[in-house]
């Protein structure tokens, strides 16, 4: 699934974080919490895939995965929304039921679909993970989203190893190498590239 062509005809980007400064951003970014929104200057995922693609590729985009029906491809940037130390805790690191419609959405019209990831911990991933045909962990690119748009592109390849272990569900949590029975969804060290 990827990396993505530039000259695909159609991509259709989806999802509560394709579009948003503040989330790619997180915590303590201007203020302690962070917030959602145009918080600083930047330049978002949706923005840095309309400015990657070529040849007249269009990107269309719906923030709940409404529309993708005849795109060659669909990015939904799902995840978090910005939070600093104890504020961020959660009893339950499930995906937020928004997350998921946009993922199910964009899958159920018949498009490939990447999930794109944006949080400061491993979520768990639930039905997204069957759904998907990619899944990218992109963490918190911060203000630079053509930084990200290089890799889903091809033009980087990424490299990133995982420095923990990624929990199936929330049983699992906490999961730590050595643990009885250590089984989680991705190993400590686990990554793939082009």
């Amino acid at each position: 699934m990827l990396p993505l062509s530039k000259m695909a005809r159609r991509i259709h980007v989806a999802g509560k974080n394709a579009d948003d400064l503040g989330n790619q951003c997180g915590g303590w970014t201007i203020t302690w919490q962070g917030s959602s929104g145009a918080i600083t200057t930047g330049t978002t995922i949706l923005q840095a895939i309309r400015a990657a693609v070529l040849g007249g590729a269009e990107v269309t985009y719906s923030r709940d995965g409404s529309g993708a029906a005849g795109a060659a491809a669909g990015v939904v940037v799902i995840g978090e929304t910005p939070y600093a130390e104890g504020n961020g805790d959660r009893a339950d690191l499930s995906l937020a039921a928004e997350d998921v419609a946009a993922v199910r959405a964009v899958k159920s019209a018949g498009v490939p679909t990447v999930v794109v990831l944006v949080s400061g911990r491993p979520l768990v991933l639930g039905e997204v993970l069957g759904t998907a045909d990619a899944i990218v962990a992109a963490w918190l690119p911060g203000t630079e989203g053509a930084g990200f748009a290089d890799v889903l592109f091809g033009d980087y390849a990424p490299t990133g190893r995982l420095g923990h272990s990624w929990p199936r569900s929330m049983s699992q949590v906490p999961i730590n190498v050595g643990d009885p029975g250590y089984a989680p969804l991705y190993p400590y060290g686990h990554g793939l590239s082009y």
